[in-house]
């Protein structure tokens, strides 16, 4: 198991420990991505046995929200790697300032992800939201969430960079002239902190979300301003944030990692059980100010 599936995994096993999803269909879940029922209870055991030492009540699950911010984004698709086609969800800003790659949490490319991408483009940056289950049909194409996350585990790493960085073309070929950022969500995140890894040049800023820094990753070659966003409540990805802050500091890039107290992984979502409307909003203008002061 790599890295990133194992962080796939714990993702549904910390959502079943916070409340969010039901031991049996946290069991299905990880049915999916091929556990045994004997290893998928003990992990999932494990998950609420370290919720509970840490005096954490479960979450409170949230019907999805009424959307403030419409959907601008328009259904698109474009060259990837070897012939590929890609796809994804296009919002242009009137007068772009610049433009961001949207890397998608670990459903996909959901209405939540399209709906960043719109808000970026009323705010002056036109956004490209990849969907990197192109390969596989796109996620509209499978029958629920947990479907799409399980076909995420099945990919490799190098696929997901190729993928990602056909993007960054994309959004260069569509703003010529322009800076490209790029901004990403729970596995979303670790795709960004990945893309730095690989050494893309093209991105003048990074906004990982509460993402895992790849273990043993150096982040030389890159050339991004770097906003690393964290949820004080987020122990396991909290955990990487050391060798995150090493790598950028190795590397020399202009940085900040900001945590927000008091909440937890996933608290821009605002169509999840862990959503933070003061910390969301307040993430959202310290990006901004970020990409205004290194996109432009």
């Amino acid at each position: 198991m790599t890295d990133l599936q194992r962080y796939l995994v714990e993702e549904i096993a910390l959502d079943h420990a916070d409340g969010l999803i039901s031991r049996r269909e946290a069991l299905r879940r990880l049915a999916l991505v091929g556990l045994g029922v004997s290893s998928a209870s003990s992990l999932l055991a494990a998950f609420v046995a370290e919720q509970a030492r840490a005096g954490r009540a479960p979450a409170t699950p949230s019907r999805p929200t009424t959307k403030s911010i419409p959907d601008a984004t328009t259904p698109i698709t474009f060259q990837g790697p070897a012939g590929r086609r890609l796809m994804g969800a296009w919002a242009k800003a009137t007068t772009p300032r610049g433009g961001v790659l949207v890397v998608h949490e670990n459903r996909g490319l959901t209405d939540h992800i399209r709906s960043v991408a719109s808000r970026l483009a009323g705010s002056g940056y036109s956004a490209l939201a990849i969907d990197l289950l192109s390969e596989e049909g796109g996620t509209g194409s499978f029958r629920d969430e947990a479907a799409a996350m399980a076909a995420l585990y099945g990919v490799p790493t190098a696929r997901f960079v190729a993928d990602m960085k056909a993007g960054v073309t994309e959004l260069k070929r569509r703003l010529p002239g322009k800076k490209i950022a790029a901004i990403g969500f729970c596995f979303g995140g670790g795709m960004v902190w990945t893309l730095l890894a690989a050494k893309e040049p093209r991105l003048a800023a990074a906004a990982p979300f509460y993402g895992p820094f790849p273990e043993g990753s150096s982040l030389k070659g890159s050339k991004a301003a770097v906003l690393g966003i964290y949820a004080g409540l987020d122990s396991r990805v909290n955990a990487s944030r050391p060798a995150a802050q090493a790598a950028l500091r190795a590397a020399g890039l202009p940085h900040q990692l900001v945590t927000f107290p008091g909440v937890d992984h996933a608290f821009f979502n605002d169509t999840g059980g862990r959503y933070d409307r003061s910390a969301a909003d307040a993430a959202y203008k310290r990006v901004l100010a970020w990409f205004k002061r290194y996109v432009g």
